[in-house]
């Protein structure tokens, strides 16, 4: 099973600082799903994986599990995404202030 990154929405809210979905997709072209409500964290060990979660009784509890290995790999597919998304922003933001000085 393979999965994608969907839908990265950033911002700034404490520590989290990107809700995303993932996009199962099986071996077969008949299965495909998607899971929305992760979260990208910027915690004090490094950016780690909230995963979905419903308030109950003033606590979060998690609505879906993963392993510790599948966890990292949706972390390291969604920092790349995240990042990579930066870059193409950063880039943009130099383009556009790069002829400030023209009066046109």
């Amino acid at each position: 099973m393979e999965f994608t990154i969907e839908n990265m929405r950033k911002g700034q809210w404490g520590k989290l600082i990107a809700f995303f979905d993932i996009k199962l997709t099986g071996y077969s072209t008949h299965f495909e799903m998607t899971v929305k409500g992760f979260k990208l964290v910027d915690g004090t060990k490094g950016i780690f994986v909230g995963m979905p979660s419903q308030k109950s009784d003033d606590e979060y509890h998690d609505t879906v599990y993963a392993d510790e290995d599948t966890k990292n790999k949706i972390r390291d597919a969604a920092k790349k995404v995240y990042e990579e998304d930066d870059a193409v922003s950063d880039k943009d933001e130099s383009v556009a202030g790069a002829n400030d000085d023209l009066p046109f």
